[in-house]
C-alpha cells in the first residue's frame, strides 16, 4: 500500500469519525449534568468516546480498502508477495495510540483530582443507608429521608451503611459511591441546577433494593437558608410521616397516606385487620411490637426480613409518633 493511499484512507477515516461523533453527540445518551462534577465526568466520557470513534473509523477504512484492493481471485492459490514490514508505519501506529492513551490518563487524573476537591467550607452531610432507605443528617443534627442541597455550594457527603453494602448514586450528579458498614466513604458534589433528582441505590441489597429510592432537591441559596430556618420541608405534614420516610418504611410496605407502594412486607393499610387476626392486643400495642420486635409475629406469607434494630434506632417520642400515624391510617 503506497504512502499516498494510507494518507487518503486516514483522511477518509477521520471524516467518517467526525460524522459518527456528530451523530453520537446529537443523541442524549447521558442525563443532563446537574453539577460541576457531572460536567467534568461527561467531558471525560466524550473525550474518550470521540477518540475511540476516530480510531475505529480509521482502522475500519484501512481494513475495508485492503480487503477490496488486495483480494485474491476465485482461482488464485498462489502465495502473496513477500514483505518485510514498514518501520515508519509501525512507529506511527504505535506512537499515536500511546499519545492518545496518555492524553486520556492525564485528563482523567485531572478530573478525578478536581472532583475530589471540596473547597475550604463544604457543607458536610452524613448519608446512612439501610434496608431499604436513605437517611441524611445535617450539621445541626436534623435528619430527613430526602436530601436538600443549595445550588452552587460544595457538598461533601459522608457515606456509610448500617447493615449491608449499598451504593449512593444520583444520575444527574454522576458521582457514585458505595455505602459500606463500618466504613466512611466520601464524595463531593456541587449542584448547578435548581431541580429535583432521584437518589438510587445501585448495589443489590435485598428484597427491597428496587424500591430503595429517595430524591435530592436543589434549591437556590436563599431558599435553602429559608428551608434550614424552617426546620426542613421534610418535617411538614403529620409528624409520623417524617419518621415513616426517614426509616425507610416505604421501601417495604404499602401505605396509602404516605403514598408508599412497597410489597416486600405486609400492607400497612390493613393493620387493624392484621392486629385482629394476630390476636396480640390493642392496635397501638400490636403496631409498636411489630416495629421494635418484628420477629414476635410474622404475618402469613412473609419472612422475618425486617431489621430488629428499630427499637433502639428510633427515639421513644418518634416511635410514638410513628405508631399513632400508622394506627390512624389503618
Amino acid at each position: 500500500m503506497r504512502r499516498g493511499s494510507i494518507i487518503q484512507l486516514t483522511a477518509i477515516g477521520l471524516v467518517a469519525g467526525a460524522i459518527c461523533t456528530a451523530v453520537a453527540l446529537a443523541i442524549p445518551w447521558l442525563p443532563v449534568a446537574g453539577g460541576q462534577e457531572a460536567g467534568r465526568i461527561h467531558f471525560v466520557y466524550w473525550f474518550t468516546t470521540v477518540i475511540a470513534i476516530c480510531v475505529f473509523s480509521v482502522v475500519t477504512a484501512v481494513l475495508v480498502y485492503s480487503v477490496w484492493k488486495f483480494r485474491a481471485g476465485p482461482d488464485d492459490d498462489s502465495d502473496g508477495p513477500p514483505t518485510h514490514g514498514h518501520t515508519q508505519l509501525e512507529i506511527v501506529w504505535t506512537a499515536i495510540p500511546a499519545v492518545l492513551v496518555t492524553a486520556i490518563s492525564i485528563v482523567s487524573a485531572i478530573v478525578l483530582a478536581q472532583n475530589g476537591h471540596a473547597g475550604t467550607n463544604p457543607l458536610v452531610i452524613k448519608v446512612e443507608a439501610r434496608q431499604f432507605a436513605w437517611k441524611f443528617t445535617y450539621p445541626n443534627g436534623t435528619s430527613f429521608g430526602t436530601l436538600t442541597l443549595p445550588q452552587g455550594r460544595h457538598v461533601k457527603l459522608d457515606i456509610t451503611a448500617d447493615d449491608v453494602i449499598h451504593s449512593f448514586w444520583v444520575p444527574q450528579l454522576s458521582q457514585k459511591q458505595d455505602a459500606v458498614p463500618g466504613q466512611h466513604n466520601f464524595i463531593v458534589i456541587t449542584p448547578t441546577h435548581i431541580a429535583t433528582y432521584p437518589v438510587v441505590c445501585t448495589e443489590l441489597c435485598g428484597l427491597g433494593h428496587a424500591l430503595m429510592r429517595s430524591q435530592v432537591d436543589i434549591l437556590a441559596p436563599a431558599d435553602y437558608e429559608k428551608w434550614v430556618a424552617q426546620g426542613g420541608t421534610a418535617s411538614s405534614g403529620p409528624p409520623g410521616l417524617a419518621v415513616f420516610q426517614q426509616n425507610g418504611c416505604a421501601g417495604c410496605h404499602t401505605f396509602k397516606p404516605a403514598l408508599a407502594t412497597g410489597n416486600v412486607g405486609p400492607n400497612l393499610d390493613n393493620l387493624a385487620q392484621e392486629a385482629k387476626q394476630a390476636n396480640r392486643g390493642a392496635l397501638d400495642a400490636f403496631i409498636k411490637e411489630s416495629i421494635v420486635k418484628p420477629q414476635a409475629y410474622i404475618a402469613p406469607g412473609f419472612t422475618d426480613a425486617m431489621p430488629h434494630t428499630f427499637g433502639t434506632q428510633i427515639p421513644p417520642d418518634k416511635l410514638q409518633q410513628l405508631v399513632q400515624y400508622l394506627a390512624k391510617g389503618a
